[in-house]
């Protein structure tokens, strides 16, 4: 006898594709944000510090709702992308890939910058008097030394993405199997006689899953501290 129902499947296979493409997806614009926060000086930083960090401190029904007026059908954004590039996020699997990308966006931003802030400036200045261009020099020296911070950050973003609910169910409903996720099946089970049973069983995965990406950031930044001590 199968652990899961087909519908329990359903919905994990579709919270692993949501997480899988929101952290993929995210990775590089955080990389990118990372480096701003952690190497340049600008006009405006801390607002960007803050907007980054919004999605921590919102309720996320409150960012769910702001998705939803800003990539909804008859958004502004939301018309162009689906005319112009036949995108469309709400009510779609795309919404809740985008809303858990959101939501796990400040923790992958932090991971890494965090890895940036502990690198030592001097190893970097030392390629650049050898005469390599900036972003031979990020590549070759400053990626490498980063590298547990960015994936530990990855796996936070997404650990995130598995258990986002509040955007999601407010930006794209709870649509069994279009944008039915984990968390949403949960609670979905729990509205209806007799779906404790699936609930309890969708909660042992999500705890499940939840718990290896946490160990797994863990022993990742672990190592990075030992590689920077030079341990």
């Amino acid at each position: 006898m199968d652990f899961l129902s087909p519908e329990e499947w359903t919905a994990v296979a579709l919270s692993l594709r949501v997480s899988l493409w929101a952290t993929v997806v995210a990775l590089p614009l955080a990389i990118w944000i990372a480096v701003l926060l952690a190497r340049r000086e600008f006009w405006g930083k801390q607002l960007l510090n803050g907007i980054v960090h919004l999605p921590l401190i919102l309720p996320p029904v409150v960012t769910g709702y702001m998705l939803l007026l800003t990539f909804g059908r008859r958004a502004p954004v939301g018309s162009w992308l689906a005319d112009t590039l036949g995108l469309v996020f709400a009510f779609r699997w795309t919404g809740a890939a985008l809303a858990a990308g959101i939501m796990g966006f400040p923790l992958m931003v932090r991971a890494i910058r965090l890895a940036l802030e502990s690198v030592d400036p001097k190893l970097e200045q030392a390629a650049a008097t050898l005469g390599a261009p900036r972003i031979w020099v990020f590549v070759t020296v400053t990626l490498p030394l980063i590298l547990p911070g960015i994936i530990a950050g990855a796996i936070l973003g997404f650990a995130k993405a598995m258990g986002e609910f509040g955007a999601t169910i407010t930006f794209v409903s709870n649509i069994p199997g279009q944008t039915q996720t984990l968390p949403s099946a949960i609670y979905a089970f729990l509205q209806v006689p007799g779906g404790e049973a699936s609930a309890l069983r969708l909660v042992a995965v999500s705890v499940t899953i939840a718990m290896a990406a946490l160990i797994g950031s863990e022993i990742l930044a672990r190592r990075a501290t030992k590689r920077m001590m030079g341990t």
